[in-house]
């Protein structure tokens, strides 16, 4: 399969065949001939944030025994629960993850792992296992895919700037020298195609927040539709490179639900399809198809368990109280920014290509048809706060009940927004006490099949119910955005 002249992953040109095809062999030639001096086996730790063993090369035979065979790890250390007399668990490489580490003293491969326990069997309560086992079990069940990718969120922070200083809420696609770190975000494009990472775009977002010694500018990444359990990698993998990046330019990213007074939080909108054999089952000749109804019913069903996940510290509730596109009801709707879930405007095939040929008068140019269509539903619950591998499991969990529930087509129509008031719905939670509460009343669903452990659930529900309820008045909210300044 010949490799595009486009492709931006090293690696991948190197060896001339895609990621999805790399061996302990292929990375050892990487390594060699790519001049790297180190091995990172990289791993999601129990908190969502990405962990780092570092391996020097010695020798030939070095180097693939650590590609191949992996390592052992604390596993008490990197989950909540886990048994200290019996913690001893296998981190493994998954090749087709590897990448050149844009960072660091020493130029370094980089591999995803994925964790066992002493049987060799996968280790129920590690991220990527969770995500991985729900989507096996929607496949299996449906016959499809469910694939998704993120828009990610994030705040940039710095001193006031003098020249072509920012306007609060103004900073909607902005361009420099009017955006600030325009910069950060193009080498943060940069590095995650070069890693693998299929992206859409990035841009400025709306959140320009000024205040008396800092301003707070915002951002979005978007991705590329992908198989659930490689979008939630990705997820992880972004922000990393974005606090990597920022870090290098002096300056502080935080995905924070909420981070000041003024100005919007941080959201992480997820938008999915359903894909059988290449084609996305979730529209059809007139819109949105029954498949999607479904989908779209499966995830309202849920979402207020969905939290647990998704929302995850005090300030995610602050953010649905003071948000003014935050979403507090559980509707949905095409078109409409306000609702839980929305369909986003497809690309009509009727009406491009006479767009593009007023844009482009007297060419005649065919219009390109993507290979898989791309319209998608976009779940607006999850922010900064979300621990995404376990959001995309459970998001996966509600997909296959919504696909398997005989009432899902009149669930969704009983639901949809269209012109009623929003009042005349449920509401999500309102704390962390109460999204507690609501993934309780449903974790027999997402136990169901060995998905989620019920160990793994309990932990979360600690989480939630030790976390401090909000205080009233500016100084309490204020108090709870510098604790939770850093998550995800």
């Amino acid at each position: 399969m010949p490799i595009d002249a486009f492709e931006p992953h090293p690696i991948v040109r190197l060896l001339g065949k895609p990621a999805a095809g790399f061996t302990g062999g292929d990375l050892v030639r990487a390594v060699e001939e790519l001049d790297l001096h180190q091995v990172n086996l990289r791993y999601v730790g129990g908190d969502g944030r990405l962990k780092t063993l570092a391996f020097p090369v010695y020798s030939r035979e070095h180097l693939l025994e650590v590609l191949v065979r992996g390592e052992r790890v604390d596993g008490s250390s990197v989950f909540a629960g886990t048994d200290t007399d019996a913690s001893d668990v296998y981190v493994v490489p998954r090749h087709r993850t590897a990448f050149v580490n844009p960072f660091g003293e020493r130029p370094s491969l980089d591999v995803l792992c994925s964790f066992y326990d002493e049987e060799g069997r996968p280790l129920p309560h590690a991220r990527e296992q969770i995500v991985r086992r729900a989507a096996e079990v929607l496949t299996g069940e449906t016959g499809m895919t469910l694939e998704a990718f993120g828009e990610l969120e994030y705040y940039l922070v710095d001193a006031p700037d003098r020249i072509y200083p920012v306007e609060e809420e103004r900073g909607y696609q902005e361009s420099s020298p009017f955006s600030k770190g325009q910069r950060v975000r193009e080498q943060v494009l940069g590095h995650l195609t070069a890693m693998g990472v299929r992206l859409k775009y990035a841009h400025g977002e709306v959140g320009n927040v000024l205040e008396e010694d800092r301003q707070l500018v915002q951002h979005e990444i978007e991705l590329q539709p992908v198989p659930v359990e490689q979008a939630a990698d990705a997820l992880v993998l972004t922000k990393w490179v974005v606090r990597e990046v920022a870090a290098t330019h002096g300056l502080e990213a935080t995905f924070a639900p909420l981070v000041s007074g003024e100005g919007a939080g941080n959201g992480l909108h997820v938008h999915s399809r359903l894909v059988r054999d290449g084609v996305n089952t979730v529209v059809g000749e007139d819109g949105l198809s029954d498949t999607g109804r479904r989908l779209v019913a499966g995830y309202l069903q849920a979402t207020r368990a969905l939290t647990a996940f998704g929302n995850t510290v005090p300030t995610s509730y602050l953010r649905f109280a003071e948000g003014d596109e935050s979403p507090g009801a559980v509707c949905w709707g095409e078109k409409d920014r306000t609702g839980l879930v929305r369909v986003p405007l497809a690309w009509n095939g009727d009406v491009l290509p006479g767009m593009v040929a007023h844009a482009n008068p007297g060419s005649t140019e065919a219009v390109p048809e993507p290979a898989t269509h791309p319209q998608t539903v976009e779940l607006r619950l999850g922010d900064g706060s979300a621990d995404v591998h376990l959001l995309l499991a459970g998001m996966a969990v509600a997909a296959r009940r919504g696909l398997t529930d005989p009432g899902s087509l009149e669930q969704a129509e009983r639901l949809e927004a269209a012109d009623r008031d929003e009042d005349e719905f449920e509401q999500l939670p309102t704390s962390c006490s109460e999204s507690a509460d609501a993934l309780e009343a449903e974790r027999g669903a997402f136990e169901a099949d060995d998905v989620f452990p019920a160990a793994l659930i309990d932990a979360v529900l600690t989480a939630l119910r030790d976390a401090p309820a909000a205080k009233k008045g500016a100084a309490g909210r204020d108090e709870l955005i510098r604790r939770y300044w850093h998550v995800g």
